[in-house]
Order: C-alpha cells, then structure tokens, then sequence
C-alpha cells in the first residue's frame, strides 16, 4: 500500500478536493504525470483534462479541470483549477459551448500565433470530451 499524502483541488468557486490520497494524476502542460507521497517538488501548468484522484481506501475520482497550476512538493499536491468539476456532474452544454467557442477564436485569429494556440485549445477540448463523455 502506498503512502498517503495530502492533496487539493481549488476552483474559484470552491474547494473541491481536500484530502489525504495515495496518488493523483494531472493533465500537466508537459504531459500527464502521477503525483505520490515524497514527489520531488515541482510546479507545473495544468491544460484542460481529467485530474484522477486515488483515495487512501483504494476508491478512484476524476474531476475535469480547465487550466490552473499544480504545486507539487514532497508533503503534499496543491492544484488551483481555473475551473474544475466532478466528472459526474459534467455539463455537456458548457463543453459543447466551450468548444463552439475555441473554434470561433481559431476561425478569428489575427495571426499564425494566436490560431495555433486556439487551435492547441480547441484539440484539448475535443480530446476532453471523448475521454469523459459517452459515444
């Protein structure tokens, strides 16, 4: 079994997550990563994806965040969403409007930088729905 370790989920609206776990994985801007107990310290930024909290007990998580940060030292995880929610309260509406409106920002760019980077947002958003929402 392995060691707990102190982990939290912040939006602005509220705190989501506060507890002590055996591992979270974060959607980091480099890639995936899998925070444990003893994590050498980091901070990273967080694209939008799905954050998989493991509890103590062995029982599994997932909230979708929308961008943030993740302070990562070796007593604890501390991730600051610019939005986040559980999984199973996803509403399809705000998704399908958050992806109407990374298309309409890739379709109005100005210039070669700013459609890439709305283009970027816009694979992540589309690879989020298919990974949390059913066929």
């Amino acid at each position: 079994m392995a060691e707990a370790f102190k982990f939290e989920l912040v939006s602005p609206e509220r705190l989501l997550v506060s507890a002590e776990v055996e591992s979270v994985v974060i959607p980091g801007a480099e890639g995936e990563m899998t925070v444990m107990a003893h994590h050498a310290p980091v901070m990273t930024t967080i694209k939008p994806g799905v954050v998989t909290v493991k509890s103590a007990s062995g029982s599994e998580e997932r909230y979708v965040v929308f961008g943030g940060f993740a302070d990562i030292v070796p007593a604890g995880c501390t991730l600051l969403a610019e939005s986040a929610v559980a999984v199973k309260d996803v509403d399809r509406a705000d998704l399908a409007r958050r992806i109407q409106e990374a298309r309409e920002d890739a379709a109005d760019a100005k210039d070669d930088q700013a459609r890439s980077k709305a283009e970027q947002f816009l694979s992540q958003l589309t690879t989020l729905e298919g990974a949390i929402l059913p066929a």
